[in-house]
């Protein structure tokens, strides 16, 4: 049996914790090291994990220990300098939270230093594993759907939490398909200051190759889902075609409706569940190149464009043409471009995450 892949886990908060239990639970792989920049914290995450190396620098942590796989859970602003030490540590496998970055300007930086070091790496947009996700998929794979023509999600959560999510999941009902163009409006100035900076809206079209129409909301003016009761998983994803729709819901099940057939299931966010798939496929693609990762950086690469095109047509008005030629800071454009009137709630709930009228 080939020798475990040894892992450094950088960010010992929940989902970096989800990360490295999963990482420990899977034979292929072994934590080596865990670093976090709360001492404390990073005391407790050590012993639950029964890892020796800890650190509260990464990058001395990395070299030290020069693992296979350096995965890095921490807040956004740091992603450039944690993928930099990914790639001098030598690792063959990047591991990262998303977004990708939080500007275009970084996000390229992000995506040449991944191209010309030839390293893997893998965005974790993990619910794609969820089954009551995977039975949507299935639906618009074997046609019963026919031909699709629209992929929507929606989400109250702001963007830098969860538009990546919703972007990823639409363009995998939608075969990966390439955006030529998008086009948006946002509202509210308050969660530009959140340490995950965002509008406090955004909502708009994506135009992709094969013709189908993407629309996506995102904050707080998105639509509720009422079959939900956990504000943070009030996420409608689906498709619709000429002979019917499926969609899943983040904390709520499934339905397909068809010609064929009118089907439904549960299901709901569930790391313990999503994450041991997620984790394994690195290990595919690490034993065999051809085993390319779901969660590529490539296909997030794609979706953060969006994300990004977005915001700059919410700034600048107009569609915008994909992909991006140059970089910007898209949160700067924002800051100069939202008047300071008040985000309107699609629901009295979200006064709760949001500023109040």
């Amino acid at each position: 049996m080939r020798e475990p892949y040894r892992v450094v886990v950088v960010g010992a908060g929940k989902r970096g914790m989800h990360h490295a239990a999963a990482f420990q639970a899977n034979d292929r792989f072994r934590v080596a090291g865990i670093c976090d920049i709360d001492a404390a914290r990073l005391e407790a995450a050590a012993a639950k994990l029964g890892v020796p190396a800890k650190s509260t620098d990464a990058r001395q942590l990395a070299m030290d220990l020069r693992p296979d796989v350096f995965c890095f859970c921490t807040l956004p602003g740091v992603r450039a300098g944690m993928v930099r030490i990914g790639i001098e540590c030598g690792a063959k496998l990047i591991a990262m939270e998303k977004p990708v970055a939080l500007s275009s300007r970084e996000g390229m930086e992000v995506r040449d230093m991944i191209a010309a070091s030839g390293i893997r790496a893998v965005v974790s947009h993990q619910h794609r594993y969820g089954t009551h996700y995977q039975k949507v998929k299935e639906a618009v794979a074997n046609g019963a759907l026919g031909r699709i023509h629209t992929v929507y999600g929606t989400s109250m959560g702001w963007m830098m939490h969860m538009l990546s999510h919703l972007v990823d999941y639409i363009r995998w009902f939608n075969g990966e398909a390439r955006a030529e163009w998008v086009m948006a409006q946002a509202s509210g100035r308050g969660k530009l200051t959140d340490v995950h900076p965002s509008p406090d809206y955004i909502a708009g079209f994506i135009q992709f190759a094969n013709g189908v129409r993407g629309v996506v909301e995102c904050g707080a003016g998105a639509p509720d889902v009422p079959e939900v009761d956990y504000w943070w998983r009030k996420c409608r994803i689906g498709a619709q075609g000429t002979d019917g729709f499926a969609e899943v819901l983040t904390g709520g099940g499934w339905r397909v409706v068809s010609k064929e057939m009118s089907c439904s299931g549960g299901g709901s966010m569930n790391y313990d569940l999503d994450m041991p798939p997620y984790i394994q496929q690195m290990a595919d693609w690490l034993d065999d190149p051809k085993q390319v990762h779901p969660c590529h950086f490539g296909g997030a690469w794609e979706g953060f464009e969006i994300m990004m095109g977005m915001c700059r047509s919410a700034a600048e008005g107009g569609q915008i043409e994909l992909p991006l030629q140059t970089g910007a800071d898209e949160l700067e454009m924002l800051r100069a471009a939202l008047p300071p009137r008040r985000v309107l709630f699609s629901m009295p709930a979200n006064a709760k995450e949001y500023a109040a009228p």
